[in-house]
């Protein structure tokens, strides 16, 4: 909600750029608002997010249970980008992704065996291809990069 506000300062603050050459006081009594309250704002994220992760642990045996608990629901979204790169339109990866997440609540099942047991899914994704999308190692894969620009290493 906050980040909404601090994006909500960006608006005037652009419209203030086309007419730095001639400032009058519409410039000036837009960025007396806009400055303080999106400083403020991004001070307080800051160190929030700073008191959040200072006493964070993460136990990633919780972690994996937790995706496991899903039965690979959290893994839909690229199943339904694999099947729009196949050339599905995305309504009908949609439909087909959600036809089978609606089962696996309902039923229990893997998402995975649902996939692998759906005529649809089965034309168009070979059970490697299915394989694939359920992985969370593309989720992990830009770890290392977003941790050097933080300056930390994990």
């Amino acid at each position: 909600g906050l980040a909404r506000v601090v994006r909500a300062a960006v608006a005037p603050a652009l419209e203030n750029v086309t007419l730095w050459h001639e400032r009058d006081i519409s410039h000036s009594s837009v960025e007396r608002v806009t400055v303080p309250d999106a400083t403020i704002v991004l001070h307080y994220m800051i160190n929030k997010t700073a008191w959040v992760l200072r006493d964070l642990q993460v136990y990633p045996e919780r972690m994996q249970e937790n995706l496991e608990r899903t039965h690979g629901l959290v893994f839909s979204q690229r199943v339904l980008l694999s099947l729009v790169d196949k050339g599905l339109s995305r309504e009908d990866a949609y439909s087909w992704g959600q036809r089978n997440a609606m089962s696996t609540w309902k039923d229990g099942g893997p998402f995975k065996d649902n996939l692998l047991a759906d005529e649809d899914v089965a034309k168009v994704l070979s059970p490697a291809e299915i394989d694939e999308c359920l992985q969370v190692g593309p989720y992990l894969s830009q770890v290392d990069v977003i941790f050097d620009r933080l300056g930390n290493t994990p």
